[in-house]
């Protein structure tokens, strides 16, 4: 069954399961209700047959009628005149062997009618209670016999009354207005049932069209950029409901794929770009060689100091790409203590040798973080590179490492021109420049400050950037401490 339900589309087994619920439900209220009134009907016969039990004793086993002797037998009084004020009932004396010993073994007729009913097929043996329930100390049962023909059905109170202790008094009544009752509330249950269930099928079905409709949207949404097409939305995604919640999230994440998507071809674009210009300088030095470099010194000279300037840019942009892809795929780092203000004041003092002229003070307190120490290195050069390619060469820098918490923070301060709201949000972007216009000789290929924010992402650190225009930039890289 779990199987065959699966195969089945959200629609039809919504439905299936709400019918299946509404017909348990409905067939138990409607055995409750036709078993309560079946009980109330029965509950009224048999009022009515204690209620002729009396004066029909009266008749047939008169008082002091047994009043003795080791044969007693029931009276043999003319009862027809009282059957008549109980039209259709029946009556019966029987020992309690069960042999028949009264005359009065008959049923009389009904009103309207001319011939006498079917005799009920009493059963030959009726155990009673052992002793009386009530005050009058008769032991009664009753039960419910068919006809001996016809089909009908009877309901007996069978009973030994207190003075003729040696006999067993049947009166039986009736069922047929009973039964055309309870089989006319069964028809109407039926019929009443038939019609709720079908009205509930075609709302169960309207109601589940209509909350479904928003994942047929989704679905040809999903079809649509399936084909291509990542600027799709899904239409009138409301957060007041479970499927426009997600339909909100699926927008959310499409927004985020087609991002992504422009960023990968941008970033694909602008790789292509900044590899075909070192290849094209090394196709042409290749083809002045060909033309006759080779028996030229001068020209040979250039040419090969040309081609290993190119392959080696080259050769630093394919290694910033290949580790940026390995950051991207979390490859692990190597994890061992890293004294930060050593390493900081290693980069410091290197920047101070590639320029003299520049005012670069250092500031550090004690941190130790857990990380690779060539990457944590790589990460401090590449920003005082990026001072030094967006600042001119006399405004000094402040360099600073310091605590906060469980973090180590290292803040690289410069006195540059600062950058626009803009260029803030795109600082740490791939093959971003903060100046379009610069050559690549002077300014690289954009992905120094990449790598800052990647290799801090990858030791669990993050890093930003403040900035005011013409007062310059402060960025700052946070990193967890050894045992934090």
């Amino acid at each position: 069954m779990p199987r065959v339900l699966r195969r089945l589309s959200l629609r039809t087994r919504l439905v299936l399961g709400l019918l299946v619920l509404a017909l348990v439900g409905l067939v138990a209220a409607d055995f409750a209700t036709y078993k309560s009134l079946s009980s109330f009907l029965f509950d009224r016969v048999d009022s009515t047959l204690n209620a002729a039990h009396p004066p029909v004793e009266s008749a047939i086993l008169p008082e002091g009628q047994f009043g003795g002797g080791p044969n007693p037998s029931p009276g043999r009084n003319d009862i027809d005149d009282l059957l008549r004020a109980i039209p259709g009932d029946c009556v019966q004396v029987r020992t309690l062997a069960g042999a028949v010993v009264s005359g009065k073994d008959t049923c009389v007729p009904q009103f309207g009618q001319t011939t006498h009913p079917p005799k009920p097929d009493y059963p030959s043996n009726i155990s009673l209670p052992s002793h009386s329930a009530g005050t009058d100390n008769d032991r009664v049962r009753f039960l419910t016999v068919p006809a001996e023909s016809g089909g009908g059905r009877y309901r007996v109170r069978a009973s030994i009354e207190g003075r003729s202790p040696n006999y067993v008094l049947l009166i039986a009544a009736p069922l047929n207005s009973v039964d055309s009752t309870l089989h006319r509330l069964f028809l109407i249950e039926l019929l009443v049932t038939a019609a709720v269930l079908g009205a509930l099928i075609a709302l169960a079905l309207w109601v589940v069209r209509l909350g479904l409709r928003p994942l047929v949207a989704i679905e040809h949404t999903a079809a649509a950029i399936g084909a291509g097409d990542l600027s799709q939305r899904v239409e009138r995604a409301e957060p007041r409901t479970e499927i426009g919640r997600l339909g909100l999230a699926l927008n959310a994440m499409l927004a985020r794929i087609e991002e992504s998507d422009q960023r990968l071809r941008r970033f694909v674009a602008d790789a292509s770009h900044e590899l075909r210009t070192p290849l094209t300088g090394v196709r042409a030095y290749a083809e002045l060689f060909r033309r006759g470099a080779s028996i030229r010194p001068d020209d040979l000279e250039r040419a090969m100091t040309g081609i290993s300037r190119e392959s080696e840019r080259m050769s630093m942009l394919v290694e910033d790409l290949l580790l940026l892809a390995r950051l991207d795929e979390g490859r692990p780092l190597e994890q061992q203590p890293v004294d930060l203000p050593e390493v900081v004041g290693e980069a410091v003092e290197t920047a101070r040798m590639v320029e003299p002229n520049r005012a670069i003070d250092l500031d550090t307190e004690p941190a130790v973080v857990l990380g690779d120490r060539e990457r944590l290195r790589q990460l401090v050069d590449n920003l005082l590179s990026n001072v030094r390619a967006h600042t001119p060469a006399q405004a000094p820098v402040h360099v600073r490492v310091s605590r906060n918490g469980t973090s180590a923070i290292l803040e690289v301060e410069d006195s540059g021109p600062g950058l626009s709201e803009d260029e803030l949000d795109q600082v740490f972007e791939r093959f971003h420049r903060g100046d379009p216009s610069r050559s690549r000789t002077s300014g690289g290929v954009g992905l120094g400050l990449s790598i800052v924010s990647a290799v801090a992402e990858a030791h669990g650190g993050d890093a930003s950037a403040e900035s005011e225009q013409g007062k310059g930039s402060t960025f700052r890289i946070t990193l967890p401490l050894l045992g934090a």
